[in-house]
This record gives C-alpha cells, structure tokens and sequence, in this order.
C-alpha cells in the first residue's frame, strides 16, 4: 500500500491516554435500526428533533404516559415514527436497538437505564453522563457532509458554539464539491493505491494556502 496512506500497526499505536476525549465516533445508520425514546416532553422533543432533523427515516418508538402536541404534529410527516402514550414498560425495549431516556426524572431514567443494559441494549440518559453508552453530539452539515461536535459532556455550550463557527465558515458549495469529486473517483483506473494516489493529488490545493 502507498505510504501516502495513514495506517496504524501495532508498532505505531499511540501511546494510551488516560485523559482527554476517549470516545469512539460513529455515524449510525438509523433506518437499519429501531430506536426508542422514553419521555413526550420538552426533552423527548428535543432528542426526537435532532434524530429526524439527521435521520429523517429512523425508525423511532415513543413512549410516555402524556406527550406533547408539539411532538404530536412534528412526527405527522414522519411515518416511520410510532407514538405510544403509556406509561414505559420494560417491554418496550424488546424489539429495539438503541434507548434514550428523555425524561428529567432520574428515578425513571435509572429504571430505562438498567433495563437496557440488561437486555444488551445501548442507551443515552438525557443530561445524564454517568449513565449513558453514547452521547447524542452538535452536528454540522453541508450536503453529504457531516461533522459530529464532542466535548466528552464537558461543555454543550462550547459544541454549540463551535458548531455556530463551522456552520457560517464552511461553504454551502462544498456538497457540489463531493459530488465532483464522486464523479472523478469514478473514472479514475487503476487499483485502489493509484486511485489514492492520484485523488491526494487532485485535493492537495485544498490544504495550501
């Protein structure tokens, strides 16, 4: 493989932090997925606003014993979104993959938490890091491009703001440039290395002052 390839060998691992922001990212694919959300308040609207402003396909189930009317006619234009309005059971996490607890109750949080981790499930307890697998992060987007924002919990406010940032910087023109780019990495032959190689050279000018 090229060496204008980053890779990482077990020779050349980074020495391990034990501070600083340790966790993994990933982009999830939530129409693959089911995903639930306990809680039909302003804190279960916010978390099912950031889900579908992202993933406008999730599969969402959500469950609380009164839900807002605000989320009510938000999800008229999201099939895919299912409202039950009950209180939650433990059942309710069966047939799902990932859970948020969105309630500003911390007993009812503790209860979807230990109820997930026992049935294997991922979940995230709103403004609750000590009890989350994952952290719902700021995100930026430009077209195809997607930024994810952490602070490792530390500073909602600073992502906020740093979203705010590369939301004015970054140009709405950059999705035209994937789509270029897409169209040129299609007709460039050769094997994967060469491809590398010449798609280094084609971006390079991006990074030069």
């Amino acid at each position: 493989m090229s060496a204008s390839i980053n890779t990482i060998s077990a020779n050349n691992l980074p020495a391990l932090e034990k501070e600083g922001n340790q966790l993994f990212p990933i982009f999830l694919k939530l129409a693959q997925l089911q995903l639930l959300i306990v809680g039909g308040g302003y804190v279960g609207m916010e978390k099912l606003s950031a889900i579908l402003q992202n993933s406008p396909e999730a599969n969402v189930k959500l469950v609380a014993t009164t839900i807002s009317e605000e989320i009510k006619l938000l999800v008229t234009n999201f099939p895919k979104v299912v409202l039950i309005e009950r209180p939650y059971h433990v059942d309710d996490i069966n047939d799902v993959d990932i859970v948020i607890a969105a309630v500003n109750d911390r007993a009812i949080s503790e209860r979807v938490v230990i109820d997930s981790k026992l049935k294997g499930k991922l979940v995230n307890a709103a403004d609750k890091p000590d009890l989350c697998d994952f952290y719902l992060s700021s995100v930026v987007q430009k077209g195809n491009l997607k930024i994810a924002i952490s602070t490792n919990g530390k500073s909602p406010t600073i992502a906020k703001r740093i979203k705010e940032f590369l939301n004015e910087t970054l140009p709405e023109e950059l999705n035209d440039l994937l789509e270029n780019m897409q169209n040129i990495r299609n007709k460039i032959s050769g094997d994967f290395t060469e491809k590398v190689k010449q798609l280094n050279e084609l971006t390079k000018k991006l990074t030069e002052e």
